[in-house]
């Protein structure tokens, strides 16, 4: 009792984001472990245990790192999302030249001496909302300015949504959209947000024009088969028709833990298709839950963001909120199919170490924001 005691006396933040966080991580775990079961027969996991032990672990993991993270002084960062940046454009250009090849694409770069890798595009993701957000706030005053606007940040996110897209053009989009709004929120002029878009298009003409003379280097030809059988295929697709099986098989309270049938036919259903395995367990109502706690998380995220009393703090808990939350909501949308199918992970509940470490992190900076405004309050209020 004193442990939990001493151990809650040193979590600061906002309360409701800690909830969330450890909800969904929750949920995560029960939804992991019913489809480690299929996994199993199928024989890509020795047991089920041992599944549910890993991701465990990984759990554990990204929740020490939320609770490190947010007792750091968010101000630090803004150092750390230059070098990061730098770092990972060499990364990406690694991943698409010598990385691991999963489904057909170049996203994972194998560590030297260490029996695991990582996601190159996850970590990329992180750097650039933070470098966007530094500096934003460096020009505070609005932005008209070529100089101001080019260099420091339209190149930078053309260049690294341009090296995540080839093999992974929906971690792409979402990059170069919550980039869009945070120079919307940053009171860039709007013709440079619009050369952005231009840029963007153009740098999307490029990699299809590429990816027609290589295609083992852009996937060109997957983009335009999910763009198919989204358009064209009533069902969307077998991944997709599953999923809506699944979800109407769960009805409003659904058919019980572990109880699902679905995660024996729908591929990748710990991971991409997580969601409609909740919802077949835990009927509408789950789904329902899940959806509202990312909701949850940006509408504090949002309250945040009034309250800041720096800029800095401002822009990068709404960028990180942006980018978890547009990445939720494309995943869930997926399911439904209200978007073409992507190969995005539900954050905190699907199976993953790269996606849980960097969502963990992304968070753990959005409560060191909340951490610091409220010692703030607390020293008005003395």
């Amino acid at each position: 009792m004193f442990v939990a005691q001493k151990i809650a006396a040193q979590i600061k933040g906002d309360r409701a984001i800690w909830m969330v966080v450890i909800m969904l991580s929750f949920i995560g775990l029960l939804a992991v472990y019913s489809t480690s079961g299929a996994l199993t027969w199928q024989g890509r996991a020795t047991t089920t245990t041992s599944y549910f032990i890993n991701h465990l672990l990984h759990v554990v993991v990204a929740l020490f790192l939320v609770y490190l993270c947010h007792r750091i002084h968010y101000d630090r960062y803004k150092q750390l999302g230059t070098w990061l940046l730098l770092f990972s454009v060499p990364s990406l250009v690694l991943t698409l030249a010598i990385g691991r090849s999963v489904n057909e694409a170049s996203r994972w770069l194998d560590l030297p001496f260490l029996p695991f890798g990582f996601q190159t595009s996850d970590m990329a993701k992180l750097a650039l909302i933070i470098y966007v957000a530094r500096e934003l706030t460096r020009k505070q005053d609005y932005i008209k300015s070529f100089k101001d606007a080019f260099g420091p940040i339209i190149v930078p996110v053309i260049l690294i949504c341009g090296l995540i897209a080839p093999a992974n053009l929906s971690t792409a989009s979402i990059l170069f959209t919550t980039c869009l709004v945070l120079m919307f929120i940053g009171r860039v002029h709007y013709k440079y947000i619009l050369l952005l878009i231009l840029l963007g298009i153009v740098t999307l003409a490029l990699l299809i024009a590429i990816g027609r003379m290589a295609p083992e280097v852009v996937r060109v030809d997957t983009w335009v088969n999910r763009m198919n059988t989204f358009l064209h295929e009533e069902s969307g697709g077998y991944q997709v028709e599953q999923a809506k099986i699944a979800i109407a098989r769960g009805g409003l309270l659904g058919v019980g833990p572990g109880n699902s049938i679905s995660r024996n036919y729908l591929p990748y259903s710990q991971n991409d298709f997580i969601f409609p395995i909740i919802c077949e367990e835990y009927g509408l109502v789950g789904g329902l839950l899940v959806l509202g706690l990312y909701v949850l998380l940006f509408f504090r995220t949002v309250v945040l963001v009034t309250r800041s009393p720096k800029v800095f703090g401002a822009f990068l808990a709404i960028g990180l909120s942006l980018l978890i939350t547009i990445q939720a909501m494309v995943n869930i949308a997926v399911s439904v199919h209200l978007v073409p199918t992507t190969g995005l992970t539900l954050p905190f509940v699907s199976k993953g170490g790269t996606s849980l470490v960097f969502s963990a992190i992304s968070v753990g900076i959005i409560l060191s924001v909340s951490r610091y405004i409220e010692k703030l309050d607390e020293i008005v209020k003395s």
